[in-house]
């Protein structure tokens, strides 16, 4: 089956407000979702972005307050009012879980993916919380969480982690989301009927 390569973290705001329709442009175009988590602060690093502590105040309110409640409505995913509490937490545990699950439990980890990205930008849940965590994947319908939480703990999905990280900074990602289509890359979910059409109709090279 052909792809979408997906790279994202599981607490970005701009994953989640695209997650449906991505999904529904997989199920549209007989397409696989390929998830590839990674950790956003290396990768935005070397995108050359400026940190948000030099970000002017009018920046950040307009990128991460008023297009995310547009964008919102656009999609029509429920967004919380101003950012997460625990927005700075430590992801690994739940981008490990999104990697094993895409091994483990290919049919369940593009909602298991849904359910982390809204239960932090809709419910202001924290990702760090195993209990949050286990609750999504229950939400999902993983069906051994034991062992997804297990094989998420192992050096292999740790070391796959990094290799995702280490591949998106490679392959000149931006930041979250990117997506790639048959190679060819598409950064922010502002490009997902972009996506769509390429999936059937490549985009010319110059």
């Amino acid at each position: 089956m052909s792809e979408i390569e997906y790279f994202y973290s599981a607490h970005s705001a701009f994953a989640y407000l695209g997650h449906k329709y991505l999904m529904g442009v997989a199920k549209r175009t007989g397409r696989r979702i390929v998830h590839r988590p990674c950790f956003l602060t290396p990768l935005i690093d070397a995108a050359g972005s400026v940190p948000f502590a030099n970000r002017t105040a009018d920046h950040v309110e307009y990128f991460f307050d008023r297009e995310i409640q547009r964008w919102g409505e656009q999609r029509d995913a429920g967004v919380m009012k101003g950012m997460p509490v625990n927005h700075r937490g430590d992801m690994t545990m739940a981008n490990c879980m999104l990697i094993a699950a895409q091994d483990r439990d290919p049919d369940q980890v593009d909602q298991l993916a849904l359910e982390m990205l809204q239960a932090h930008w809709r419910d202001d849940r924290d990702l760090e919380d195993q209990a949050v965590l286990d609750k999504c994947a229950n939400a999902a319908g993983i069906a051994d969480l034991g062992g997804l939480k297990d094989a998420a703990r192992t050096d292999a999905v740790r070391q796959q982690y990094e290799k995702n990280t280490a591949e998106a900074i490679e392959r000149h990602c931006f930041g979250s989301p990117t997506y790639f289509v048959d190679g060819d890359m598409f950064y922010g979910q502002d490009r997902l009927e972009m996506v769509e059409r390429a999936c059937s109709q490549p985009y010319a090279r110059w």
